[in-house]
């Protein structure tokens, strides 16, 4: 399986983990093996999840489902009561127990789960987003701080069977960030900036320092 450090197109990184996922569930004896994508916000880790789990039920229908961290954001509404929407998307603003405690049941579920979801829309998270039916045999989980070593989140890296971390250059999710804080209007321009350098920008360089928890780095060789 792969390790160490590595450059791929998004397209043979997806080729090399669509492999690895295979050969996790054939050696699973028909327990649910769990891959996790980590990386920092902006760096294509949930396109590149979806695409995992795509390819995944294109070759066997059901096999795999994708669960995202991002519905574990606290409530925007406990947020403000807590004085925090500023750093909205930091590891302090997740509901870190509850994220691991879902993970850890759902692992071992052998009934239909289902979960929540962020919304972009509204800004907040939405309960019942998706299913995981209990057919399912690969869980491909995504999520910045997936190999987070301290509070409550250090509970999820030992649920991982395998995890790759994802990067690409910072420069590149300062100008990505820009674009995705701006596509449903809710902002102004300024604000984002100076939320992208206070907060996500942060949240990149922390989670970057957990990647040697990974199996594997891969930096992904993108157009800007």
């Amino acid at each position: 399986m792969l390790s160490g450090k590595l450059t791929l197109t998004p397209i043979d990184a997806l080729t090399e983990l669509t492999v690895i996922a295979q050969q996790l569930a054939d050696k699973a004896e028909g327990r649910r093996i769990v891959l996790g994508l980590a990386g920092g916000p902006g760096v294509g880790k949930s396109t590149l999840a979806a695409d995992l789990v795509g390819a995944l039920n294109a070759a066997q229908p059901g096999l795999a489902a994708l669960v995202p961290m991002d519905g574990f954001h606290m409530k925007h509404a406990k947020l403000e009561t807590m004085g925090q929407t500023d750093f909205k998307g930091a590891p302090h603003t997740f509901e870190a127990s509850d994220f691991a405690q879902f993970l850890s049941r759902l692992k071992v579920a052998t009934e239909a789960m289902s979960g929540p979801g962020y919304s972009r829309k509204i800004e907040d998270t939405v309960d019942d987003a998706f299913t995981v039916p209990p057919e399912v045999k690969v869980l491909v989980v995504e999520g910045n701080y997936l190999l987070l070593d301290d509070d409550d989140w250090a509970a999820v890296r030992p649920l991982l069977d395998y995890a790759a971390f994802i990067s690409v250059p910072r420069d590149l999710v300062r100008a990505r960030l820009m674009k995705r804080h701006g596509e449903e209007g809710l902002f102004t321009e300024e604000r984002n900036r100076a939320h992208i350098e206070r907060n996500d920008l942060p949240n990149y360089d922390r989670v970057t320092e957990t990647q040697g928890r990974a199996d594997v780095i891969i930096t992904l060789d993108v157009a800007q």
